[in-house]
């Protein structure tokens, strides 16, 4: 499996954002990619004193934006994963942050609402998110088994070694990191230890620009960088061999010698 991540700057405008996708999934194509993920809320960037609601922004999974997307899937034949705003019916307010998976037939095979929400840091994304409840379920595909989870949702170590265990063989992790103080180290320190601690494939595609930290990543099971790129925009590649999981598993068999039961808590 090929492996893109797209790092880029979104701004308010959804089809100007839209068409930068469309571009960028083209380019993958031209590469032989079998996979694109785009960064976590690509949809649309909402600065916090926008007057412009993220609510104004949402579509349903069904929607256009996704449909948009769904149909260049089918056209270039890759699979695509990207971030949006998911309306909710009856929700003024809040929406959902929202991962879709589409297919190389242009099928909407899987959804990940974040469920844990980035309130930290002086930020406060329940404010105007509503947190899913979705469990974490890794996604059996043509390509592998993919495991699915957000940004902040990196610093929750139970969330990818529940994937991991339940057999995924790369975690794809769509983020919006804002940079800051340290945050940029904190990304490259968490997703190379979810790699490493797991075994597993670790895939981040981060926005860059705005406020954000643009250091979108590739580790393999080892925790070695693939490909990364930090400031700028564009695409980064890797050829993914999911038997060097098996491989580094006889090595290094981390996972078949936990101790579960010595992990209770009272």
């Amino acid at each position: 499996m090929k492996i893109a991540a797209a790092q880029l700057t979104t701004s308010y405008d959804k089809k100007k954002n839209l068409d930068k996708a469309l571009i960028y999934i083209a380019k993958a194509k031209e590469k032989k990619v079998n996979l694109i993920v785009f960064p976590e809320t690509f949809m649309a960037f909402i600065p916090r004193n926008a007057i412009v609601k993220r609510s104004d922004i949402a579509e349903p999974i069904d929607g256009s934006f996704v449909k948009t997307l769904a149909a260049a899937a089918k056209k270039h034949r890759i699979h695509i994963i990207c971030g949006i705003y998911e309306s909710k019916l009856g929700e003024k307010e809040r929406v959902y942050n929202t991962i879709v998976f589409l297919d190389d037939k242009g099928e909407h095979i899987h959804s990940y609402r974040k469920t844990h929400l980035y309130d930290a840091f002086s930020y406060n994304e329940s404010q105007n998110v509503i947190p899913g409840n979705n469990g974490f379920t890794p996604i059996k595909t043509v390509l592998g088994t993919i495991g699915i989870l957000v940004c902040y949702e990196l610093r929750f170590p139970e969330i990818s070694r529940t994937l991991a265990l339940q057999g995924a063989d790369i975690l794809i992790v769509p983020t919006a990191w804002v940079n800051g103080f340290m945050k940029e180290t904190h990304l490259m320190t968490l997703s190379q230890a979810r790699a490493l601690e797991n075994t597993v494939f670790v895939c981040i595609a981060d926005q860059v620009g705005n406020i954000y930290a643009g250091c979108s990543v590739i580790y393999d099971p080892m925790g070695a960088v693939m490909s990364s790129k930090r400031e700028d925009e564009g695409l980064i590649f890797s050829d993914i061999d999911i038997d060097q999981i098996h491989a580094i598993r006889k090595r290094l068999p981390c996972l078949k010698q936990r101790h579960p039961e010595l992990y209770k808590l009272d």
